[in-house]
């Protein structure tokens, strides 16, 4: 699915989030400030006012909003077309009691920013450039056909002409300003959320393959006793019943199935418990570990691991979280998708940190965008010959800085001088070796529980 595509499907799901209720709210607010306006300006300022037609186009949002009211539940949530259509009796209703009150004239025009910039929260864009145009339609009009407001002596309260420009001019760039502020706020926003809730279900599930290898460990090593005992007492039965064939051949079937058993559970995973050896592990085995699932797609990666002293260090002793993992393959993926031939992941540490590099000799970052890279929803590289038609989301990466950023690291991207894409990451030691130097005991290990 192209780019363009899955946003506008994000687009069309947000449309069906808000609810009946918070619009009617919202007019209601409307509404009680229109009347208080008009009764303002009748009784303490004496104005001639077209009341009639105005308090009648102020009734036609009563009557709307009772109707709502009482025919849809609280919970109603609009579709698209409803949301639409509810903006849009707003913004013609808004206009006819601007035009009854003196047009542009009235300082109180400036509220019809108010339903585009509405719409541009979660309306598609296309319903929201079609209020926008609306809008900018009944400013432009207002500002040549409106009834005058005039006061108590018959003067006519008008604007000069300058000003009455000025006003339609700000009003103008206004509904386009906030209505474009407003969509781009908002779907940063949104793209932020649901690339959020990809990571969560990212860490989820390496969670739950971490969790589920140490069961099956767990399991492989208990039933390893049992299994040997049937193999033993079955061997024996068989010395005892060689000269009774129909016996013989359902113990040495027994004897068959605990080899079977057996064999099954020794490949689905290392024999043992949560075994606390497992919970932590040198530098070099974390990464190959992650890089583990794209040995086998025809690029060559090659691992680099020194410490940069002139003392020989041993390596650093991660824990094996899952964010680091799944961090540091989502990195490896993205190489490997992208190379011409090679992934190098080099690595270095001293006392202080401990450094990674992941490069390919692909065609490196774009430069339009190679600031921009780890946001979400931002397209990762060019097309290449190695992924012709390919167009990433930037969710891998984004999936991959936001867990390393979480266990400590700091991430940098950059290309090759001579071609190719960079990943520099560090983590301060304490973080990711703190028990350096240390030799304490380990302690039991623990079962795990299913």
């Amino acid at each position: 699915m192209a780019a363009s595509e899955e946003l506008d499907i994000h687009d069309r799901e947000r449309s069906s989030w808000v609810k009946l209720r918070t619009l009617v709210i919202l007019r209601w607010i409307a509404i009680i400030g229109q009347m208080g306006t008009l009764i303002v300006a009748q009784q303490l300022f004496r104005l001639h006012l077209e009341v009639g037609l105005a308090a009648a186009t102020i009734g036609a949002s009563i009557v709307a909003n009772l109707f709502f009211s009482f025919l849809y539940p609280e919970t109603k949530r609009l579709s698209e077309s409803e949301a639409f259509l509810m903006l849009l009796f707003d913004l013609l209703q808004l206009g006819l009691l601007l035009y009854l009150t003196g047009g542009l004239n009235n300082p109180f025009a400036v509220l019809v920013l108010a339903p585009v910039t509405i719409a541009a929260t979660f309306l598609q864009m296309r319903n929201t450039a079609i209020l926008g145009f609306l809008a900018v339609g009944i400013i432009s009009a207002l500002g040549m056909w409106y009834i005058p407001l005039e006061g108590a002596d018959g003067l006519v309260l008008a604007l000069p002409l300058i000003f009455l420009f000025g006003s339609w001019a700000a009003l103008t760039i206004g509904v386009v300003f906030l209505a474009v502020y407003a969509r781009q706020i908002t779907s940063e926003v949104n793209d932020m959320s649901e690339a959020l809730l990809a990571t969560q279900m990212a860490l989820a599930r390496e969670q739950k393959l971490t969790d589920l290898g140490g069961v099956i460990a767990a399991a492989a090593h208990e039933l390893g006793t049992p299994l040997a005992t049937i193999k033993l007492v079955s061997k024996e039965l068989l010395d005892e019943v060689e000269d009774r064939p129909e016996v013989y051949e359902d113990i040495a079937l027994i004897a068959e199935q605990a080899d079977r058993c057996r064999d099954i559970m020794r490949s689905m995973g290392q024999a043992g418990k949560d075994d606390l050896h497992m919970r932590r592990a040198p530098l070099q085995a974390i990464l190959e570990e992650a890089a583990s699932p794209h040995m086998q797609r025809g690029k060559e990666i090659s691992f680099s691991v020194n410490a940069n002293t002139e003392h020989p260090q041993r390596q650093p002793i991660f824990f094996r979280r899952p964010e680091i993992i799944h961090g540091l393959r989502n990195l490896v993926q993205n190489a490997v998708d992208f190379a011409a031939t090679e992934v190098k992941i080099e690595s270095t540490w001293d006392e202080t940190t401990v450094r990674l590099r992941i490069s390919d000799d692909g065609p490196g970052y774009p430069t339009t965008i190679i600031g921009r890279i780890g946001d979400p929803f931002v397209r990762r590289r060019k097309e290449t010959e190695n992924r012709p038609g390919y167009e990433g989301m930037g969710l891998g990466l984004f999936i991959a800085k936001t867990l390393l950023e979480r266990s400590g690291a700091k991430l940098d991207f950059a290309n090759e001088e001579v071609g190719g894409a960079i990943v520099m990451v560090q983590w301060p030691r304490d973080i990711v070796d703190p028990e350096r130097g240390k030799r304490e005991a380990l302690g039991e290990n623990l079962p795990i529980l299913p």
